[in-house]
């Protein structure tokens, strides 16, 4: 056990010396500020979380707050984005900790690189530690990459703008504690991009920005403005150095877009419409709901009327308030040695980002650089300007039951084969600490699994949810397949990936599926097994 200024303690693998270098005795001390000063409230607004889903529970469902009307009905507006974010037609996602993939995604010709230390991102002590210092070497204008054949790959001379993504305000860092318990992997990951990267930045005459996941109120994102302004006064930057997008993926986010941006209203630039985690979030919240019971993975879509109402809402709340907002995740990506099917994935990419256009979005997201052109081309179509601030979209305004109403559909064996054999690769590549994983011709992250597993465990403890033969979700029926979908998956099998992961993710799968409470997260649940390998 390291100990750092007395308070902040490292248990953590060895390092190679490079990697280690990003843990300085004064970063550690300034995370370790960050937790002594947060820490405390950031456990309150997760109890806070837990009693607004025991009212779920019990039947209540979200709606717009009484209280913060006022906000809601006020002519404020948030800072001006700065310069750098003005245009933002394209952005690209990828996992922090891969140095080859965060250089080709800066270099991909996308407007932003959403640098991930979050869903995309296996938290091993590696890829964690990692991934700060490819941030830190992307904004010194010094991240290359030598590839196995010798070559040395440089940055452009004009890449993407750079905004990482914390881990969310719900999970830990369990290699670094404060007296007994472990710290916020929030703040951990906050604490390091800021140490190690404002002063350079502030010298440069930039910002610093992110992109901030999973938060579910005003409270949750008054709380990173705080430790925003923390931070700006303790490394003497200026009000409004840190700029974040917000991601709009819970459902009660939904129903306090206008609050969160009030709340950060110095220090936020937009939101995103992160849609597949929202869609989970909307099986979570309202897990014990009869009419809330999605069909088949497949059928929810942007085009179902609550997704569309969501965007819509986004839209609108940020266009009055002077705020950008980004569609939202296309999974697709390119289909090698198959033309047809490669066109057919590119079509759906093109037809996506028409839609996201047309209804005002100022841009989006992709997760392959192949199709950084074919969504820029779109937006240069729709958006001769740098963004749609001026845009509303139709429909008038957006109300409870729109963004609560689910969408009519199946349950069918595929839907629910699908589900278990998606989850469960995902599930064990991440144990194998690779967060983003083709799985399908789709680029995966955690939210499909989240997705997976909840659509599965409510299926099967809702009565009223029925397969489209007629049959019960029992659980023998469930394990059966499970069982059924693993030998394809066991036989081809190719390292690195490991048989005991692949194992290992079904027993958590079918855990979390089986048990009587929906368990809040897969990663927090799957995080004691992910496996740390020395350097």
């Amino acid at each position: 056990m390291r100990e750092i200024d007395n308070r902040l303690q490292l248990a953590a693998p060895p390092l190679k010396p490079e990697l280690q270098a990003m843990l300085t005795a004064e970063a550690l001390a300034f995370v370790g500020e960050l937790e002594q000063r947060f820490g405390d409230r950031r456990r309150a607004l997760l109890e806070e979380r837990a009693r607004k889903q025991e009212a779920f529970d019990r039947g209540a469902k979200p709606d717009f707050r009484a209280d913060t009307a006022p906000i809601r009905s006020g002519s404020w507006r948030i800072s001006p984005p700065p310069p750098a974010l003005q245009d933002r037609r394209v952005e690209i996602a990828g996992p922090a900790g891969d140095r080859k993939m965060v250089l080709y995604a800066l270099n991909s010709g996308a407007s932003v690189f959403m640098c991930d230390l979050e869903d995309a991102n296996a938290p091993t002590w590696r890829n964690v530690v990692g991934g700060q210092r490819n941030i830190r070497d992307a904004l010194a204008r010094t991240l290359c990459h030598e590839t196995p054949d010798g070559r040395r790959l440089e940055l452009a001379e004009r890449p993407a703008v750079l905004k990482m993504r914390p881990r969310g305000w719900h999970m830990e860092e369990k290699h670094a504690r404060l007296g007994s318990r472990p710290i916020s992997a929030s703040l951990f990951d906050f604490g390091l991009f800021a140490w190690h990267n404002a002063p350079a930045l502030r010298q440069r005459g930039e910002g610093a920005y992110l992109y901030l996941p999973k938060l579910e109120s005003m409270e949750e994102a008054a709380l990173w403005a705080h430790a925003f302004v923390h931070a700006e006064e303790r490394l003497g930057l200026p009000r409004g150095f840190f700029r974040a997008t917000v991601l709009i993926e819970t459902l009660p986010a939904a129903f306090e877009m206008e609050e969160i941006l009030h709340a950060l209203r110095e220090h936020v630039d937009g939101l995103n419409c992160g849609r597949w985690d929202y869609i989970f979030s909307y099986i979570k919240k309202l897990r014990r709901h009869p009419d809330a019971i999605l069909p088949d993975r497949s059928l929810v879509t942007m085009e179902s009327p609550f997704m569309d109402a969501y965007a819509r809402l986004a839209i609108r709340t940020c266009h009055k308030r002077g705020a950008h907002c980004i569609g939202g995740m296309s999974a697709f990506i390119p289909v090698k040695h198959d033309a047809k099917a490669n066109e057919l994935a590119l079509e759906r990419v093109r037809r996506d980002k028409q839609r996201e256009a047309r209804l005002g979005h100022d841009g989006t997201w992709v997760a392959h650089p192949a199709l950084v052109t074919v969504a820029r081309d779109v937006f240069d179509a729709f958006m001769p300007g740098p963004n749609q601030l001026g845009a509303m979209p139709g429909g008038g305004d957006v109300t409870a039951a729109e963004l609560l109403q689910a969408p009519a559909g199946p349950i069918t064996e595929e839907g629910v084969r699908a589900n278990l054999s998606v989850g469960v690769q995902y599930v064990a590549a991440w144990l194998d600490g690779i967060g983003a994983v083709p799985i399908r011709g789709l680029m995966e992250d955690a939210a499909t699994a989240e997705i997976s597993r909840a659509q599965l465990w409510q299926w099967l403890h809702l009565p009223e949810a029925k397969l489209a033969d007629g049959r019960r979700l029992a659980p023998e029926l469930l394990e059966r397949w499970l069982a059924e979908e693993l030998e394809p998956l066991e036989a081809g099998l190719e390292p690195p990936r490991r048989l005991e992961s692949l194992r290992l993710a079904a027993d958590l799968f079918r855990e979390m599926t089986l048990e009587q409470t929906l368990p809040e997260f897969l990663t927090t649940r799957a995080y004691p097994h992910l496996q740390d390998q020395s350097d």
